[in-house]
């Protein structure tokens, strides 16, 4: 337990007298309500692995920070109290402060916003972390993670609307604000609370709008939607502030007043519409993940062509299949999707707890993604396994009374059969990854056409190539081969042409962080995005051309390899871009290492080389 000071002042203790009944999302503010009464009374919580139950009399009510803009000066004493409290080295911060600004002289406006985590009613964090290293408490209401359990993959980070987890690239794992329970438990408002010089925050059972104080919004310039996570935070801002306020770092975002009152974010064109290239740039710290998509879509569109095609009919199919060179295909299913795998678990900033990642499957849309693809790898290695005995090298080697020819057949039809279903449940959760409404760019039906648009594509351009291996070794022409997989490509672009499409008109349509995301697509990597879609364009164009003609010789097989290789490229790009693009919906931070602008030009001078400058170079 936390030990309270003999001179501790008045104002550090917690003093909610009364309670409301519900809170402003209707559910109850009890928290053994929400229960069904399942969590018993007076559990013990093990704060700082101490057993004991405080003496808090509301300890089983839904808790919540105040925070009043007008009387917050910007000082950043609750991130000091913070950190010092929690032991943080300078490049994690649980509780930050950020501001926006507007006017002009002598009418110019700020607001500062002092924001951590606000343990919400629907946390996203606890839903999405696959080691289910969340937990939403009944004592306070408080979101609590553990560090320990966590394996760094920082999906926590992507689906929170308000940035309050924290992934640290030096230890590789995520940690939070943690509501200070131990002072709860004992009476005391958190450490950033009682060390507030300006009386900006407070903190009690949620609802109650502490002293001298008239509102309790939901609500305030630079804040999210509070409907995606029901946040248990409330605000006051009555000081009159600019129709239009702007963020001072490096997000292109402003927010503009409604007939409400409440301000949206809009587009900030803060550096013009100038177009460039930044190729070095389209790397980034998620090279690992567009690795692993790119590499399992590619395999799970190569299985499901050649084995639902084999099943259906088709010719070139069936050749493939009953061909020496079938053993082969399926080992590149199963190293490719190996290899994705693996980027998956380099990814995470702790590799070697990778197991983990199934700890949540009841919520977790990384779990069943994981599980999916997991189950489609060994169902695969189970069908070459099976199939391996009719494979005329196998028998060549080992000779044909080792496994009698068709022993194994049925089971091989049956895993291969199950592979289907466990492979588009993989790549369905792989989309539902990302339709995060914390991060509107990725949030649209965009994202599903690119990941089965890149099974096509991939998955002909390998097809192309083994196709052309099986006609060398066996001596055949490639005849509807190569009109399947020009099928495959042109069904592939389009889908990825008309998802493109519908994206831009969307987010050229709408005034959030996607539409942001979308301004820094069509300036800061503008020439490189039109250069793609127009290859795009032209390699649907060359596709249809040759699914048409099916032209012969060496123009054939020039047209085929320009194919191939501006497909890939076209791949590669593409997932690069979608990952170096989002803009989340955090909250607006100037401060050091919370301001993009200034983290890249503390790395463009050596100030990233400075532990104490609070910026760390991206180990994750």
């Amino acid at each position: 337990m936390w030990n309270v000071r003999d001179d501790e002042p008045q104002y550090a203790f917690l003093n909610d007298k009364e309670t409301a009944a519900v809170n402003y999302y209707e559910a109850p503010v009890d928290l053994i309500a929400r229960t069904g009464g399942a969590a018993p009374l007076e559990r013990e919580m093990f704060i700082n692995e101490e057993p004991g139950v405080g003496c808090n009399p509301n300890r089983n009510k839904q808790h919540a920070f105040h925070f009043t803009a007008d009387n917050c000066i910007g000082c950043h004493a609750c991130e000091a109290a913070c950190s010092e409290k929690n032991d943080n080295p300078p490049h994690i911060s649980f509780r930050s402060v950020g501001y926006v600004e507007g006017g002009t002289y002598p009418n110019f406006t700020r607001m500062n916003i002092s924001m951590a985590c606000n343990h919400c009613d629907d946390p996203v964090c606890l839903k999405g972390c696959p080691t289910g290293a969340y937990t939403k408490h009944a004592e306070y209401g408080a979101v609590l993670q553990d560090p320990d359990t966590c394996f760094g993959c920082g999906y926590c980070t992507w689906v929170c609307p308000y940035n309050a987890p924290q992934l640290d690239p030096v230890e590789g794992q995520v940690s939070k604000c943690n509501m200070c329970v131990d002072r709860l438990e004992v009476g005391l408002k958190p450490a950033c609370v009682s060390a507030c010089l300006g009386n900006a925050l407070n903190f009690g059972v949620v609802e109650n709008t502490p002293e001298n104080r008239e509102q309790a919004k939901i609500q305030i310039p630079g804040f999210p939607d509070p409907q995606i996570t029901q946040p248990n935070v409330r605000f006051q801002q009555t000081k009159k502030m600019a129709d239009e306020m702007t963020r001072t770092d490096g997000m292109p975002i402003k927010y503009h007043k409604q007939e409400d009152g409440n301000y949206q974010p809009v587009v900030d064109q803060k550096k013009g519409k100038a177009t460039f290239w930044n190729i070095k740039k389209l790397s980034s710290r998620e090279n690992p993940l567009v690795l692993f998509t790119l590499s399992t879509q590619a395999a799970l569109g190569i299985f499901f062509t050649v084995f639902i095609g084999s099943r259906l009919g088709i010719d070139s199919l069936n050749s493939l299949v009953q061909s020496v060179m079938y053993v082969p295909l399926l080992l590149v299913v199963l190293g490719l999707t190996a290899l994705g795998l693996l980027m998956s678990t380099v990814h995470l900033g702790k590799p070697h707890r990778f197991y983990r990642g199934f700890n949540n499957l009841r919520h977790s849309p990384v779990c069943r993604e994981g599980l999916g693809i997991c189950i489609f790898l060994t169902c695969v290695g189970l069908h070459m396994l099976c199939v391996l005995p009719e494979n005329s090298l196998f028998q060549s080697l080992f000779g044909s009374e080792l496994i009698p020819s068709g022993m194994l057949l049925g089971t091989a039809n049956f895993f291969g059969a199950f592979a289907i279903p466990a492979g588009a449940t993989g790549l369905y959760y792989m989309y539902r990854c990302y339709r995060i409404p914390a991060r509107p760019f990725w949030d649209h039906a965009h994202t599903g056409f690119a990941f089965v648009g890149n099974c096509l594509i991939l998955g002909g351009v390998l097809i192309t190539i083994i196709g052309v291996a099986t006609a060398l070794v066996d001596g055949e022409t490639l005849g509807n081969m190569l009109d399947l997989t020009a099928l495959m490509l042109m069904v592939g672009f389009t889908l990825e042409g008309l998802g493109l499409l519908k994206h831009s008109k969307d987010m050229n349509s709408i005034q959030n962080e996607g539409a942001a995301s979308h301004y820094i697509q069509c300036t800061t990597f503008g020439k490189s995005y039109v250069t793609r879609n127009i290859v795009l364009a032209a390699n649907l164009l060359l596709a249809t051309t040759l699914l048409l003609t099916s032209p012969q010789g060496v123009m054939g097989v020039i047209a085929w390899v320009v194919l191939i290789l501006s497909a890939v490229c076209v791949s590669v790009v593409g997932r690069a871009l979608f990952y170096v693009l989002v803009v989340p919906t955090t909250m607006p931070g100037a401060f050091f290492w919370k301001n993009k602008d200034f983290e890249q030009h503390a790395k463009d001078i050596g100030l990233a080389e400075m532990p104490q400058v609070g910026v760390v170079p991206d180990n994750h």
